[in-house]
């Protein structure tokens, strides 16, 4: 699924889940909420994605996460889910992932995207650790050089965090809807500092 009006220099995080239609369908649909909020009409240059490893390919949104979306302000019209490809973690600069399991089937299709593979909630604790201690400078000439630089960043504060189960976020199919209320909380306390900050960099160069 692309952003509409995405422009050609735009950077790409991709979000995996199983099945594509609870977790990271929510996490795709609400990043693209809170970028369209924080961006208006260059929300574009900040493309969110989503696919699943075993993907209920062209389904809707799961009807109870569809339903906890909205509380959220966000909508869940339009989506369909996807197959992860190949090629979706090549082309991505940030790749997050609902859990270390997925992790590892990301990295079995593409082993190069490493440095740039997290669980969503380890990246939000790595970003934590940047901004808790003294980080790694976040430079380069345009958007996406900075975005690349932060995404390095995180990677090379992995060995000061101690991993974990609680880097996963929970399935939340065929549990009461109570449940994916709980999920998708997790993602915006994980998905939407990560945005935040990559906005920042956006922002800093105008």
């Amino acid at each position: 699924m692309n952003n509409p009006g995405a422009s050609a220099a735009a950077v790409t995080v991709l979000v995996v889940c199983t099945g594509n239609i609870c977790r990271s369908a929510m996490a795709e649909q609400l990043g693209r909420a809170y970028l369209q909020e924080a961006l208006g009409e260059r929300a574009g240059d900040i493309r969110v994605v989503s696919a699943g490893t075993q993907a209920v390919v062209g389904s809707a949104m799961h009807p109870d996460s569809a339903l906890v979306l909205s509380g959220f302000g966000a909508r869940a019209e339009n989506f369909r889910a996807q197959q992860l490809t190949d090629a979706l973690p090549a082309q991505a600069d940030l790749i997050l992932t609902m859990t270390r399991s997925h992790r590892r089937e990301v990295l079995a299709r593409a082993p190069r995207a490493l440095a740039r593979t997290f669980t969503v909630r380890e990246a939000a604790g790595l970003l934590a650790v940047l901004d808790g201690g003294s980080g790694s400078a976040v430079v380069g000439e345009n958007f996406g050089h900075r975005v690349r630089s932060l995404v390095a960043a995180l990677g090379g504060a992995r060995s000061r965090r101690q991993g974990g189960a609680e880097d996963d976020v929970p399935d939340p199919i065929r549990q009461p809807i109570e449940v994916h209320e709980q999920v998708a909380e997790l993602i915006v306390e994980s998905l939407l500092p990560l945005l935040s900050r990559i906005v920042s960099l956006h922002e800093s160069l105008d």
